[in-house]
C-alpha cells in the first residue's frame, strides 16, 4: 500500500512539474494600440477654438460698453434720449461770449454750436447750441473766447438729464492760422490777445 502511495505521489509530483513548466513560459503581453493622434489633435484644435472664440467675444462685449462715439454738436442734440447718460465726443464751434470761469469750486461753462464749415445752417440757428459744463481748473491754452469765433472744440463726458454736457476732457485747435506770405501766424482781428474767461456771476 505504502509503494502504490508512492506512485501516486510521484505521479501527482510529475503532473504539478508539468504544469509548472508550462506556466513558467512568459505569457505575451497583448500588443498596446498607440492612442489614435487625429482624435487628440482633433480635441486641441477645438479646445483652441472655443478659447479663441471666448475671448473675440469678451473684446467684442467690452469694447462695445468702452467705445466712444464721436458726433457734432445737431446729431447729439438730436439724440439725447438715447445719448443721455453714454460716454460721447462732442465736436462743435465755441459760441462767442459763452466761456466763463468759477474758482470755487473750479468750474468752465460755455456753450458749443455746429462748425460752420459743416453745417452753416445749424450753426447760425439758437436752438442748436449745447451748454457744457467742465469742472477743472485748467483749460488748454487754445481754448480762448474769440469774438471773432472760429474757436474749433472737441469735448468728451456725457449727457445729463438736465440737458447740458457735462465735460471730464476739451481739445481745443488754435483758431490761429498760418499765413504764408508774412511767414507768421496770422493773428485775431484788433491784435492783442483773446480775453481769458469771464467769471461766473
Amino acid at each position: 500500500m505504502s509503494k502504490r502511495l508512492d506512485e501516486e505521489l510521484e505521479q501527482a509530483l510529475g503532473d504539478t512539474k508539468d504544469a509548472g513548466d508550462g506556466a513558467a513560459a512568459p505569457a505575451k503581453a497583448a500588443p498596446r494600440r498607440a492612442p489614435d493622434r487625429s482624435r487628440r489633435s482633433m480635441g486641441l484644435l477645438l479646445t483652441l477654438l472655443v478659447m479663441v472664440g471666448g475671448l473675440v467675444g469678451l473684446f467684442l462685449v467690452g469694447f462695445k460698453e468702452a467705445a466712444i462715439y464721436a458726433m457734432p454738436v445737431d446729431q447729439v442734440l438730436t439724440q439725447t434720449g438715447k445719448l443721455t447718460g453714454r460716454k460721447i465726443r462732442v465736436e462743435g464751434e465755441l459760441v462767442p461770449g459763452t466761456l466763463v470761469k468759477r474758482d470755487s469750486p473750479c468750474e468752465y461753462r460755455f456753450t458749443v454750436h455746429p462748425i460752420p464749415a459743416q453745417n452753416a445752417a445749424a450753426a447760425l440757428d439758437a436752438k442748436i447750441q449745447l451748454p457744457v459744463r467742465y469742472g477743472q481748473c485748467v483749460i488748454p491754452d487754445t481754448f480762448r473766447d474769440m469774438p471773432a469765433g472760429g474757436v474749433q472744440v472737441t469735448v468728451e463726458g456725457s449727457l445729463t438729464a438736465e440737458g447740458h454736457f457735462q465735460a471730464t476732457q476739451v481739445f481745443a485747435k488754435c483758431s490761429s492760422k498760418y499765413d504764408p506770405k508774412s511767414h507768421e501766424m496770422a493773428k485775431e482781428p484788433g491784435g492783442g490777445k483773446a480775453p481769458a474767461a469771464m467769471p461766473i456771476n
